[in-house]
């Protein structure tokens, strides 16, 4: 039985694609990376299909799907090509993140207030098809309540921010951005969502965000690929999961 406090450590391999494909080459496998992942301990793995596909394609997700014991987490821009993927295959989980195709990373969280309507509309196929629906959002008391009213199962906080200002040495900006997150953390988890985190998270920023006793899962991609190319996937997904664990038990 997992205890109330765990964590769970999603494992994002999307940069593991961005490799293979910067040589156009086989290799490496996407596929086999979210294996040794879940064989290393990860929770879940985490692969973004986009519109562009400049990372993850569409047989890699055919591939995870056969592959996997662990939840999958399909990250996706809620377009209708999406949610017919997403629909065909039944993920474990779709979480919907905004998409600009010029930019290098997903760069901000998605605007649910604004577009409120038709995304409760395309949320409710996803959740009949027993997906369990996250959206990814920054950390404001507006957009945890649209997700709520939208169907969400799910939010997953932005740290990108706090990442940034933190190796930009911006203490007060940090700090406030951290108080930010603890305080939506807490009050997404009052109103009935189950709350999740991710973006830019390292060794040095994990522990604070992962200490939040509401937060259930982080998901954490571009630093573990990056780690792992010195030290290991195994080692780096280890090591994480052990500051993950400290940060609870403190």
């Amino acid at each position: 039985m997992v205890s109330e406090s765990y964590v769970r450590l999603g494992v994002n391999i999307d940069h593991v694609a961005t490799i293979r494909n910067a040589r156009g080459s086989m290799y490496p496998d996407p596929v086999e990376a979210a294996i040794l992942a879940q064989n290393e301990g990860a929770d879940g793995i985490t692969a973004h299909l986009r519109e562009d596909r400049r990372h993850i394609r569409d047989e890699d997700i055919d591939g995870l799907i056969a592959a996997l014991n662990i939840p999958l987490n399909f990250e996706m821009a809620a377009t209708e090509e999406m949610q017919k993927i997403a629909l065909k295959h039944k993920p474990h989980a779709v979480c919907l993140v905004p998409e600009k195709r010029e930019e290098r990373t997903t760069e901000g969280g998605l605007d649910v207030l604004r577009d409120e309507k038709n995304l409760r509309a395309f949320i409710k196929p996803l959740n009949e098809a027993g997906c369990r629906v996250s959206l990814f959002i920054a950390a404001v008391p507006a957009q945890v309540d649209a997700a709520k009213r939208v169907g969400a199962a799910v939010v997953e906080l932005h740290t990108g921010a706090y990442c940034d200002y933190f190796y930009e040495t911006k203490h007060a900006q940090c700090e406030a951005e951290f108080e930010n997150l603890k305080n939506m953390c807490g009050y997404a988890h009052s109103i009935g969502l189950e709350v999740h985190a991710g973006h830019g998270l390292t060794y040095e920023t994990v522990k604070p965000i992962a200490a939040f006793s509401e937060l259930k899962e982080l998901n954490i991609g571009h630093f573990l690929i990056s780690d792992a190319i010195f030290n290991g996937l195994g080692t780096s997904i280890k090591k994480m999961k052990k500051y993950i664990e400290e940060a609870r038990a403190s």
